[in-house]
């Protein structure tokens, strides 16, 4: 492994490519600590201190920002609307066949929805930093604290500093856009996934020191412990897959004979990865958000419905909220798997070119026995997702870790996943120079 690993660096090629990759990553880091203009930086680190604990309604886009999002930085969205605007081009192609004969037209056409991609997401980043800055006006960025401080984060109200913030945030997307692209073309894996990875890992050492500071080092030595399990588990689980045998019939081309190997399907346990996880968030976080927003004035009672709200669905620690997010989960686990692979697709496409599973006719048995097949694993890593989701909600009841627990949840797929998929790169470049991989 450590020889490896000097051999990346005696590379010039791949050391240029790393080095340049974690250059960007420095940037990013850097950029999620210098606050917004207008922003009293003094405050806001007053209230972060006070309210460690505290889940508010911003968790999820807190976590993949790296903690930028309450620090209201310049940096304060992060990735999440690129991560958004993804998710809603793909989903589009079921509803819009533009997208669609787009995403079947090759390189161009993929290029085409990029570009797509591009505009939602600054058209996402300017409504979720004019959302950031209402709420941190309102003084409700904290949850329910009322100190002061956290009522006071922006020094100026006026029109002109209110767009100053929105474009400010807006352009650190933009330009976090383009980091993450920088990073494909001329780094190691895949940019924005690495920015992912980046601000996850970024708030492991914080979330472990809170665990020691409030349980001590005993509970935080069992959970280290554990938390080394459960990614072993998660490891297995993601390189875990069904293969489903394929033939080919040999065909003649002119003088050529073409076809007549053996090859196979992958169906992965996990084909959704983490979006199910951010979709059943997202939607737990709506009610709290339209509950948020409709508090009553001071003196009068609020509203039932708020109250339910506020008391079933806002904290992670109810037995209901803890069920409804693992059927969220295992149901868009099932939605994304079915717009994400057709089976019928893949079995006119094997048809076309003379494949066939043997035992199974070509055509529309070949398309049920992919559908049969893909149904029932799809359920192992539907209850698989969901029990991972649920990990830092358990840890936030039993040791009074913060909701963005390390070891679980969408974290820790991402950390994995990303993880996983830049090691292989390594390795694949090592092998291509000659050079014994990093994999054994």
């Amino acid at each position: 492994m450590f020889r490896a690993v000097g051999r990346i660096f005696r590379t010039p090629d791949l050391r240029r490519k790393i080095l340049f990759t974690l250059g960007i990553v420095a940037l990013f880091r850097l950029g999620s600590f210098i606050p917004a203009p207008f922003v009293d930086f003094g405050n806001v680190q007053a209230c972060l201190a006070a309210n460690q604990n505290t889940s508010g309604l911003y968790e999820l886009v807190n976590l993949f920002s790296g903690g930028a999002l309450l620090q209201l930085s310049i940096f304060a969205l992060g990735i999440m609307p690129y991560i958004t605007a993804s998710i809603i081009v793909q989903l589009l192609r079921v509803v819009i066949p533009h997208f669609e004969t787009l995403y079947k037209e090759g390189q161009a056409g993929q290029s085409r929805l990029t570009q797509y991609t591009r505009y939602l997401t600054i058209a996402l980043g300017v409504l979720q930093s004019t959302t950031l800055i209402t709420v941190a006006r309102s003084g409700a960025l904290f949850g329910t604290s009322t100190t002061t401080q956290c009522t006071q984060l922006i020094t100026n109200d006026a029109w002109y500093a209110i767009l100053l913030m929105v474009i400010t945030m807006t352009a650190g997307t933009g330009l976090i856009m383009w980091m993450g692209e920088l990073v494909t073309e001329r780094g190691i894996g895949n940019g924005m996934s690495l920015l992912i990875f980046t601000s996850i890992a970024a708030r492991f050492p914080g979330s472990l020191v809170a665990i020691q500071q409030q349980q001590g080092w005993e509970v935080l030595a069992i959970v280290i412990v554990i938390g080394v399990a459960i990614m072993a588990a998660v490891v297995f689980v993601e390189q875990s897959q069904r293969r489903i045998p394929v033939q080919y019939a040999k065909r003649m081309v002119g003088r050529r004979t073409y076809g007549g190997n053996n090859t196979y399907i992958p169906i992965k346990v996990n084909m959704a990865g983490v979006v199910p996880v951010i979709f059943a968030s997202s939607l737990l976080y709506l009610p709290a958000l339209i509950a948020q927003f409709n508090q009553p004035k001071a003196g009068q009672e609020p509203a039932a419905w708020v109250t339910w709200v506020t008391n079933y669905l806002t904290s992670g620690n109810h037995p209901l909220y803890m069920l409804l997010y693992f059927l969220l989960i295992v149901g868009f686990t099932y939605f994304y798997v079915a717009i994400t692979f057709n089976p019928e697709e893949v079995a006119d496409n094997m048809k076309k070119y003379g494949g066939f599973i043997p035992g199974i006719r070509a055509g529309r048995p070949t398309a049920q026995y992919l559908d049969y097949v893909l149904t029932r694993i799809t359920l192992a890593g539907a209850i698989y997702l969901g029990l991972i989701a649920l990990i830092p909600l358990i840890a936030f009841v039993l040791v009074g870790a913060n909701q963005n627990f390390p070891f679980g949840g969408a974290s820790i797929l991402i950390i994995v996943g990303v993880g996983l998929e830049t090691v292989k790169q390594i390795d694949s470049q090592l092998q291509q120079r000659h050079y014994e991989g990093l994999l054994r």
